[in-house]
């Protein structure tokens, strides 16, 4: 099984910044990738910036040129740089995880999420 927390939400007001930071913990063989989704009250959950493990990034169109996601292999994190946010940014922001995982002879992947952390940005 693979853990993840998640820190960093909170309350802010337009235009400011907030760091978002998801530590894993448990057991895998590899990282296929890692980012993170947002739910709206009333809406799907959707995602909001994803990296493979060769680095490549993908954002939604709403959050490209004002989100950042980074990863730490030493400290098994990635984070989520978020500025110039806007109300519609508030949402649960969901830590996701996609992982090698080896049981004896063979191997799954499987995905992980995180509990959730709430981003509230005010007008």
């Amino acid at each position: 099984q693979v853990q993840l927390v998640e820190s960093g939400g909170g309350l802010v007001q337009a235009g400011g910044s907030l760091r978002l930071s998801c530590r894993a913990s448990g057991s895998y063989v590899s990282i296929n990738a890692m980012g993170w989704y947002r739910q709206a009250p009333g809406k799907q959950r959707e995602l909001v910036a994803l990296m493979t493990s060769d680095g490549f990034t993908n954002y939604a169109d709403s959050v490209r040129g004002r989100f950042t996601v980074s990863r730490d292999n030493a400290q098994n994190t990635v984070d989520l740089q978020m500025t110039t946010l806007k109300p519609e940014d508030t949402a649960v922001y969901y830590c996701y995880w996609d992982v090698e995982r080896r049981h004896g002879d063979f191997y799954t992947e499987d995905d992980y999420w995180g509990q959730g952390t709430q981003v509230t940005v005010s007008s």
